[in-house]
This record gives structure tokens, C-alpha cells and sequence, in this order.
């Protein structure tokens, strides 16, 4: 009986392992064709963040990927969004620059994992170019040293014709904004594509920018972090899609009241403090429908939404104010707005 068992399974393994060969190869053969995925003309924006710096696990810092013809850039390096980036199949390789709101740290935790993956993914020859604010230019040298050594490791590994020494860290170039409120400067212009970098008001952080795309007809906006933003609305008008933070007030009201339970010193103040730095939903609503917004998308959402009620709840009365469609934005939504039309496209990469 004892024989007969064994015998069974190894012939079971024999009959089993090409299966298990089979279905390896193939799904490593999806995984490898799925890295770099095609898409049609337009404009794109994908949400390969959606979070704050409160920890949630269905929601990566805040990060959006913008897609305009054969143009690809990335908006803000929130933790874990780098990640969410290859999953949905955007090669950092081919992104021509990472364009950074503002240097909170929830804004560019992944930024070094970034300029590396732009590197290793295309074998780059040239550094990321990292475009934000006036300041832009010490978080880019941080990060630059932080990777220094990680640089040196791969290059010797891998050898210079793979990972060429040159294209490792980040360039920055710094964004000149002119003193008024709302400030804006085309950050570039060709091949129809059109990037404009504006003022928002996150203060005390300053300059803080929002910036619009746009592209064969289509627009969209993105705001950074803000109060509820006059320049912002100015940029925003006739946009297609706004992708605008949002802060439910009477929810991070309910935090600080508890705050105590936490066992953090800090966390009564913090969220005591963050209201006043950033837009409700309501807020966004205003925004979207005094500039004539097509569609609205709550992203750099605050605090987490752990279930569906909650979701709901966070919109509180933003309907009341603006009536075209409310999305809240959630890690792994694409949003397509295809050349010189009107139709707007979502699907979500990461399920």
C-alpha cells in the first residue's frame, strides 16, 4: 500500500510539473507584455495614488499619471505609488518628467524609487527631469545622494551598457512664478500638448502649484494641495476633468475628538490643524461648478474611507453645489478622454 502511494505521486509530479511549467510561463509571459500598455489617442490620467499621510491600506500616496499622445509624465511621488505605476503597466521608462505639486513629504516619498525605475526601466541615459517650485532643486540633490550609493551597486552588477552611470538620480528644473496670486507658466508646448503650471494656496506652503493639461481638444486639472483656490478655478474653466484634493472636515473633526486614545502627542494638533490647508468637498464643488467642470474626482482623500457608508458620506453636500458627475477617486481608476471628442472612458487597472 505504502509502495503504490509513492508510486502515485511521483508519477502524479511527473504528469504535473510541464502543467505547472505551462502556466508560469504563461502567466509571466502576461505579466511581461502588460508592462508597457497601449493607449489610444488622447488624454489619460491615471490614479496611482489616492491617499494622505494617514495610513490606509487600499489607497497609495497621492500620484497621478498623465498620458497625451506619445507623451507620458507623472504628477506628485506619494508612498507606494511607484508600485501602482508598474502594476498598471506604465513603464517609468518611457515618463519624460516628474512634475512634483510641492515637497510635503506624503507628496514625494517615492520619488527616489521613481528616478530609479526611470533609469533601470529604460536604460536612460539621462537623468529624470523633475520639475516643481522654487525648492525643487534640494529635494532632487537629497534624493540624488540618498541613491548614490544603491547607484554604484547596480551599475557594478548589471555593468554600464544596461544601467549607463549618467542616467541614475534626478535634474531638477525649477519653475519661475511670477508674484501674483494667480501665477502660471507653461511648463511645455508641442505636439499639441500643452502642460500649465498655476498657484494654489496651501499655505504656509508656498509656492504650492496645481497644473493643467491640455490636449486635441481635451483638459484636465490637477490641483495639488489647496484651500479652496481662486487661481485654481481660473485654470480649471471648461476643463473636462478635475481632480481636486478633498478633506471631509466634520470627519477629521471626529478624529482630533478622539485623538487622545491614540497614544500620539501630536495627533490632536495635526488634525486640528490640516483643515485649514485643504479644500471639502464641498470646496471642490464650488470650484468644479463655477469653472464649468465636466466632471469632478475627489482624490488625496482625507481621512481613509473603510467602507462604502463612509464613501458616501464623504461627499457630504458637495451634490448640492455642483450637478455633473462626482466621482471619488480610488488607486487603479484610468480616466480616458479620447482626441476631439466629448466622451469620457473609466475603467480601473489594478482589479
Amino acid at each position: 500500500m505504502g509502495l503504490s502511494l509513492v508510486v502515485l505521486v511521483v508519477a502524479g509530479a511527473i504528469v504535473a510539473r510541464p502543467l505547472y511549467v505551462a502556466l508560469a510561463t504563461h502567466t509571466v509571459r502576461n505579466r511581461m507584455t502588460g508592462q508597457t500598455r497601449h493607449f489610444e489617442d488622447g488624454l489619460h490620467a491615471y490614479l496611482c495614488g489616492t491617499g494622505s499621510p494617514i495610513a490606509d491600506a487600499e489607497r497609495a500616496g497621492p500620484c497621478i499619471a498623465v498620458v497625451a499622445g506619445r507623451h507620458r509624465y507623472v504628477v506628485d511621488a506619494g508612498e507606494g505609488s511607484a508600485r501602482n505605476i508598474q502594476l498598471g503597466g506604465l513603464n517609468m521608462g518611457k515618463v519624460e518628467a516628474i512634475l512634483l505639486t510641492h515637497f510635503h513629504s506624503d507628496h514625494i516619498a517615492d520619488l527616489g524609487e521613481m528616478m530609479l525605475q526611470h533609469w533601470a526601466g529604460g536604460s536612460n541615459a539621462q537623468p529624470t527631469p523633475v520639475i516643481g517650485p522654487e525648492g525643487v532643486e534640494q529635494v532632487v540633490e537629497g534624493f540624488n545622494i540618498a541613491y548614490r550609493l544603491d547607484t554604484g551597486y547596480r551599475v557594478a552588477h548589471h555593468g554600464p551598457t544596461t544601467l549607463p552611470p549618467t542616467g541614475a538620480g534626478g535634474i531638477a528644473e525649477p519653475l519661475v512664478l511670477g508674484k501674483e496670486e494667480n501665477a502660471s507658466v507653461v511648463v511645455m508646448d508641442k505636439d499639441g500638448l500643452r502642460i500649465t503650471a498655476f498657484k494654489v494656496d496651501h499655505r504656509p506652503v508656498v509656492p504650492a502649484v496645481g497644473y493643467r493639461f491640455d490636449y486635441k481638444g481635451r483638459s484636465i486639472v490637477i490641483s495639488g494641495d489647496t484651500a479652496y483656490s481662486p487661481s485654481l478655478l481660473e485654470h480649471s474653466k471648461g476643463a473636462d476633468l478635475l481632480f481636486h484634493d478633498a478633506l471631509n472636515r466634520g470627519m477629521v473633526q471626529l478624529i482630533n475628538e478622539n485623538a487622545h486614545l491614540s497614544g500620539s502627542p501630536s495627533l490632536g494638533q495635526i488634525t486640528h490643524d490640516i483643515p485649514s490647508y485643504h479644500a471639502s468637498p464641498e470646496d471642490a464643488a464650488r470650484i468644479a461648478n463655477s469653472a464649468g467642470v465636466r466632471h469632478l474626482v475627489y482624490y488625496h482623500v482625507i481621512p481613509p474611507l473603510p467602507n462604502r457608508i463612509v464613501k458616501y458620506m464623504f461627499v457630504g453636500d458637495a451634490r448640492r453645489y455642483y450637478k455633473g458627475p462626482i466621482t471619488v477617486g480610488s488607486d487603479g481608476m484610468l480616466f480616458s478622454l479620447p482626441a476631439n471628442s466629448t466622451e469620457i472612458i473609466r475603467k480601473n487597472l489594478l482589479k
